[in-house]
């Protein structure tokens, strides 16, 4: 249109957006608002469905634990969920075996963490929040199933190329 100013990309660093990939400063600006709305979903989630106060990562490892129902070790819920300090983890799994939604113990030097039958029901409880705030609507208004996969697979193999970049940057 005549006279009117055309928006460059919306960035949250344009000293970013200057370099080889302005595209790559939206999708980080993206990155970083998804990640901020879907933490906040996750916790007022969780909240609605009978458990406030939980910490994201509280959340997160009781959805992985409960996963097909079987015990998962300390270091595969680490590398699931992509955690590098253990200490990180073993203190929101201690606060899940205090508030009765996990177990632990051992098989041999391995930690094995399992969900409880309360822990079941709370991951039940969310789900049917899930289904009937953000599921149902967005299948009725947002993308569909293919697009929404789509997204997915270009989120997972975003993640190496970042990982790849943050193990060459702690070699500089």
């Amino acid at each position: 249109m005549p006279g009117r100013t055309v928006a460059g990309p919306v960035v949250s660093s344009a000293h970013l957006a200057a370099g080889a990939s302005p595209a790559l400063s939206e999708v980080e600006f993206g990155l970083i608002l998804a990640g901020h709305g879907f933490h906040r979903w996750m916790v007022r989630c969780m909240a609605a469905a009978g458990r406030p106060g939980m910490s994201v990562t509280e959340i997160l490892i009781l959805h992985t634990v409960r996963h097909r129902d079987r015990p998962k070790r300390l270091a595969d819920i680490l590398l699931v969920l992509d955690i590098e300090d253990a200490h990180i983890a073993s203190y929101a799994i201690r606060k899940l075996e205090e508030a009765g939604l996990v177990v632990t113990g051992r098989a041999g030097k391995e930690k094995l963490v399992a969900a409880t039958e309360a822990g079941a029901a709370l991951c039940a409880a969310y789900a049917e929040v899930r289904e009937r705030l953000l599921a149902r609507p967005l299948r009725a208004a947002g993308p569909g199933e293919a697009q929404l996969s789509a997204v997915a697979e270009l989120l997972r193999g975003l993640s190496g190329f970042y990982d790849q970049a943050a193990r060459a940057a702690a070699t500089l």
